[in-house]
């Protein structure tokens, strides 16, 4: 009886099962909608978010600045070879302050990547990112090392600074996150920046168990003169 049932199970298995033209039909005539990759920028009011995102999708700076649409996200279309054809990045530009709190606990929930902007004229705009980083935490959870942290100082190519490099990467080594500095003006580091989110999500995609993405701290002689110093 089990083989006559086995054997009934296979033939009626056979039949429902869609022949390789009928597959390769529905992969052609409906194609899978690929995911956005939900990149989450935050940061102070006025520490050049905008112009990062702006110089990455339309190559351009402006030194007027113009706060973004609370609701608004910036489409940047992929090119193919990274993702396959018709991949998006959808970049969230929140606005800087306290104000929508739930529409940042959304964006985070939704985010595949997160980018913390300071700026290193006003050392204030590097303390005023743990909250956003605890956010961060508190909402991703166990599952933090799936997405990538990157942490920015932008304006880097202003002659008055209130902070270094090592400031940057000390807190990058204690949120052990990445660290670039970069400048939207000068366009430094900006294509490095979204190139290694990028990057990221592609071998998180190729590989059955991607491994957590390592840092990009300071070496072992950077660590010293960091530690010296503090």
């Amino acid at each position: 009886m089990g083989n006559s049932c086995s054997g009934l199970k296979e033939k009626l298995g056979q039949r429902v099962r869609p022949s390789p033209t009928l597959s390769f039909l529905r992969s052609v005539l409906f194609p899978k909608k690929k995911k956005d990759f939900c990149v989450v920028v935050l940061g102070s009011a006025g520490v050049g978010k905008s112009a990062l995102v702006q110089r990455w999708v339309n190559s351009c700076f402006s030194e007027k600045y113009e706060p973004p649409a609370p609701l608004s996200d910036v489409i940047y279309h992929v090119p193919d070879g990274l993702f396959g054809s018709g991949t998006k990045m959808r970049i969230t530009d929140l606005p800087g302050g306290q104000l929508y709190p739930a529409l940042q606990c959304l964006k985070i929930a939704r985010g595949h990547a997160f980018i913390l902007v300071y700026s290193v004229t006003e050392k204030q705009t590097l303390e005023e990112l743990t909250p956003f980083y605890m956010l961060i935490r508190e909402i991703k959870g166990s599952n933090l090392h799936k997405y990538p942290v990157v942490l920015v100082g932008n304006k880097c190519d202003e002659a008055r600074r209130e902070l270094t490099t090592l400031d940057g990467a000390a807190y990058a080594l204690k949120w052990n996150c990445g660290f670039f500095e970069t400048s939207a003006k000068r366009n430094i580091n900006v294509e490095e920046l979204f190139f290694e989110l990028l990057t990221h999500e592609r071998g998180a995609e190729t590989s059955p168990q991607a491994t957590p993405e390592k840092s990009q701290m300071p070496d072992a002689a950077a660590e010293d003169r960091l530690a010296a110093a503090t």
